[in-house]
């Protein structure tokens, strides 16, 4: 026994030793890009929050987000770099104010981010890049998708009336794939110098580019570059671009199997029941065949273990759709106030009173607690957003599991 004792005592004093002389290298730093249009971006307001809390199955959401006074919490482990979201939002911890245009708003990143993190269990870097008003089919286009065919068929018609086709090349060049190269170019200047976003960064630990996840689809589902939509395969074209789209942001940044989920585009909620919707009813097919599009990559063989898709219409607030449906009523009522002549003190008099017929109290606070925008914007409700950003964490974390 003590032959045995003294023996294994040396094992690990000479382990030790080796451990001192080289050291077990760190994990590398997990990255994870985030993209899209405005619901990327997010606009949903920090005055919300309470539509959370309110509720005992986000509660807990609620408790991760802020600080025991109610504050937003600022995260210690998680960095975040973005381009094209909130103009005075400095790189650094994640918090809220990561969001699009002016005000204290976030988009899907708060939320994923807490809970990737809390599966690491290491720092992570969010690269997030997003801008609103933009498509797949033109904005976002992927190198390897090809030339637009309306462009081909634009210039094989000036040709045949003998016309210069240098200003239309220009203009396609500018246009298409522009926030493409955009998100790229991101990417890569922040990889290249992590330092600035994440100051314990040690260039020795090296990063990973653990996973994308995209999020978009408004320009393309009511655009005009789908002849088709609405009929099956209406929106096969999306399918191919957004194919076309994980294969070169991987090659590009050199993450040939970087995991990717799919936010598949789910303002007005579910589409089957007889309820009121902000949606036009022609456009109900349109966006059932454009959600199917969205989804298709993650079916495919190529992208098997690798690819999966959040459907977000499962977190629709179908009451707050509806709450703010009847906001037309009131913007018709403020015109008409406007246009018989009252001070300001009597037109808040008369639309106070107004108010009154639209909304009762428990539903005027749901307005003022839960909607701070458009419904295309997920009705800027926090609670919405707070629950994709969980389930694209999920969704990622799966794929890391290998689930």
């Amino acid at each position: 026994m003590q032959r045995y004792l003294i023996k294994h005592s040396f094992l690990r004093a000479a382990l030790g030793a080796v451990m001192t002389l080289y050291p077990l290298a760190a994990a590398p730093l997990k990255v994870y890009l985030m993209a899209g249009q405005s619901n990327m971006q997010g606009f949903c307001s920090v005055a919300t929050f309470p539509q959370i809390a309110a509720d005992p199955v986000t509660a807990p959401i609620y408790q991760k987000i802020t600080n025991p006074d109610g504050t937003p919490r600022v995260h210690e482990n998680v960095w975040i770099a973005t381009s094209g979201c909130a103009k005075d939002a400095q790189p650094g911890r994640l918090a809220t104010g990561y969001g699009g245009g002016k005000g204290d708003r976030i988009g899907p990143e708060l939320t994923f981010g807490i809970y990737m993190q809390e599966h690491v269990k290491e720092p992570i870097l969010l690269i997030k890049t997003a801008w609103g008003g933009k498509s797949l089919c033109r904005d976002f286009r992927p190198p390897s998708a090809g030339v637009h065919p309306t462009h081909t068929q634009a210039l094989e018609q000036l040709r045949k009336e003998n016309k210069d086709t240098a200003e239309l090349e220009a203009e396609y060049a500018d246009g298409h794939g522009k926030y493409y190269r955009m998100m790229i170019g991101h990417a890569k200047s922040v990889l290249g110098d992590i330092k600035k976003v994440y100051p314990g960064y040690d260039a020795s630990q090296r990063y990973q580019l653990a996973g994308f996840v995209w999020f978009q689809g408004e320009n393309d589902f009511g655009g005009d570059s789908y002849p088709n939509a609405g009929k099956p395969g209406g929106f096969d074209e999306y399918t191919r671009l957004l194919a076309c789209l994980i294969r070169d942001v991987r090659e590009e940044l050199k993450a040939p199997e970087m995991n990717v989920v799919i936010g598949v585009l789910g303002f007005n909620g579910e589409l089957e029941t007889d309820r009121f919707r902000q949606i036009e009813t022609k456009h109900i097919p349109w966006l059932r065949e454009f959600r199917g599009a969205m989804e298709a990559p993650a079916d495919m063989p190529e992208f098997k273990g690798h690819v999966t898709a959040v459907r977000t219409e499962e977190f629709w607030e179908p009451r707050l759709e509806e709450l703010q449906g009847r906001w037309k009523q009131v913007k018709a009522k403020n015109g008409e106030l406007k246009a018989q002549g009252l001070n300001k003190e009597q037109q808040k008099a008369a639309m106070d009173e107004f108010l009154k017929t639209v909304y009762n109290p428990e539903e005027w606070k749901l307005m003022e607690t839960g909607v701070s925008h458009a419904c295309y914007h997920y009705l800027g409700s926090a609670k919405i957003m707070a629950r994709i950003g969980k389930a694209f964490a999920e969704a990622m974390i799966n794929l890391e599991d290998g689930h």
